[in-house]
């Protein structure tokens, strides 16, 4: 046996209002009488990272008929909201899992129970195929729905939980980061070689920008941008946990995308396992595996599958935040408003995150605001350099927007 990791954080209506001093009980799957650890959230909504039993790591690097992660389930309660159970949590060996929890005010003092189950991943479980689609799509009339010149991330993403005439299926908002964490903690291991789980990355984003740039369901009178099901698209499940190896790699390549020459749009990225399931001209999950293990970049590794005219481009605008990036990564000696404007959000988010220190908002980037960046790195699990740079300035402005929505709401 291996050991995973799992760290669990716990917030009212969105990541920016973290709710400490909630308990979380964790227990083997379906074997609720058996706690195996009780942890208490601080005052970031974090508990503490624990460490879990899992299958040996080789069970999630071939293909065989080991499960090769552990399931756990969840009680996640506190005094004035309704409790939650999270049903199958994933827990891979060498890999931190994370948590989110979204509580839910009691209504009336009258406590209610809510219930969340983890798929199976898409890997150990059985999914339907996906059916195949030309990669690329004619774009929408010019009446109706506007059509962007250029491709843009989206703030949010509305997954339809079903198939794509299915009534009852529910609709979730999702964050566009977040939506492409969940997709590729369902889709891929995040034991296998970073270079691999970054060509997943940007096979999913081009996939899913392609839905969005085309208005491919939109355009059809749909109220959705895509499904969560693997005939159709990619594999979603609401509320799963997702893993830090994967987490970081979107971070960093969230506006990147996979194209052709002489075409405006993502390219349709469509990939199966390569081993139930084969895929001629699409990404092989598993063959993108063996191409890391062998040394491929993640470039390399696309090229391979859909061609070597392929290249990466980039969105230039990102919805829903204050200010894009600019280019150049903030640190000690810095100054201008870029550094203001880094004072100023991360002044907004120590408002809920006390452990963040108050800075002046001077615009010079001093060690005061070296310390303010390591703890906000920390906080979110990011890797503490003291440095702003693209992953941390696009997370900053996320914590930043999520609370001051709170401050709007209340």
């Amino acid at each position: 046996m291996s050991n995973g990791r799992l760290q669990i954080t716990t917030y009212f209506n969105n990541i920016g209002f973290p709710m400490n001093n909630t308990n979380v009980r964790i227990t083997p799957r379906f074997d609720r009488m058996n706690i195996l650890e009780e942890l208490i959230t601080d005052s970031s909504g974090r508990t503490p990272t624990i460490d879990l039993p899992t299958p040996p790591l080789e069970y999630s690097l071939e293909t065989n008929l080991q499960k090769p992660y552990s399931e756990y389930d969840m009680i996640i309660t506190k005094e004035g909201y309704d409790n939650t159970i999270i049903e199958g949590v994933q827990i891979l060996p060498d890999c931190t899992a994370y948590q989110e929890v979204n509580l839910v005010q009691s209504a009336n003092n009258q406590l209610q129970t809510d219930s969340i189950i983890i798929n199976d991943h898409t890997l150990w479980g059985n999914f339907p195929p996906k059916n195949y689609e030309e990669e690329v799509k004619p774009l929408p009339q010019a009446t109706g729905y506007v059509v962007l010149p250029d491709p843009v991330i989206p703030e949010y993403v509305i997954v339809h939980d079903g198939a794509i005439n299915d009534t009852t299926a529910k609709n979730y908002w999702i964050s566009f980061k977040n939506y492409i964490k969940n997709v590729t903690s369902c889709e891929i291991y995040a034991t296998w070689p970073r270079e691999t789980i970054k060509a997943n990355v940007l096979a999913i984003i081009s996939f899913t920008l392609n839905r969005i740039y085309t208005e491919w369901y939109r355009g059809k009178g749909y109220d959705f941008t895509i499904t969560s099901s693997t005939a159709y698209d990619q594999a979603f499940s609401y509320g799963r946990n997702i893993y830090n190896e994967i987490s970081s790699v979107v971070d960093e390549v969230f506006t990147t995308y996979i194209t052709r020459p002489n075409i405006l749009q993502p390219l349709l990225a469509q990939y199966c396992d390569g081993k139930r399931v084969t895929c001629p001209n699409w990404m092989s999950q598993w063959g993108s595996k063996e191409l890391g293990d062998q040394g491929y970049n993640a470039i390399g590794i696309l090229r391979s599958f859909y061609g070597q005219e392929v290249y990466l481009s980039g969105a230039t605008k990102v919805s829903g935040v204050p200010l894009s990036y600019l280019g150049t990564s903030l640190q000690e000696g810095s100054s201008g408003y870029p550094v203001r404007t880094i004072q100023e959000q991360l002044n907004a988010i120590s408002n809920n995150y006390p452990a963040i220190i108050k800075l002046r908002v001077d615009g010079i980037f001093g060690e005061r605001t070296r310390t303010a960046v390591e703890t906000f790195q920390e906080v979110f699990g990011i890797p503490a350099t003291g440095i702003v740079d693209f992953s941390t300035w696009y997370k900053i402005s996320d914590i930043y927007v999520a609370v001051t929505r709170m401050g709007e709401l209340n």
